[in-house]
């Protein structure tokens, strides 16, 4: 489970990278140049990054002891901007006694 905990480590880095490129880097320049090609380039990545770090967090939680309210500001920070680095920081740094 640990390796599983690596990946997720991992997902949530890149979501969260993903995610920022998307609302602060692709959304404006679709608004300010007219132009969705980068909208449309990083969409589809950081789609599959969110649901991968959906999944892979469902899974982890019990191997990490969250309860429902822990699971849920995790799941939660998947859609607030730097979310992602508060959860790395916070909750995965952590190890859960065996």
């Amino acid at each position: 489970m640990s390796k599983l905990l690596s990946v997720f480590r991992i997902v949530a880095l890149l979501e969260g990278v993903s995610y920022l490129l998307l609302l602060f880097i692709a959304v404006p320049i679709k608004y300010i140049s007219e132009d969705p090609q980068y909208v449309k380039m990083l969409g589809m990545p950081h789609g599959v990054l969110f649901m991968a770090y959906v999944v892979i967090a469902i899974f982890i939680s019990a191997y990490m002891k969250w309860n429902l309210k822990t699971l849920a500001i995790v799941l939660a920070a998947s859609v607030i901007p730097f979310g992602t680095f508060y959860v790395e920081k916070k909750y995965l740094k952590q190890t859960p006694s065996a």
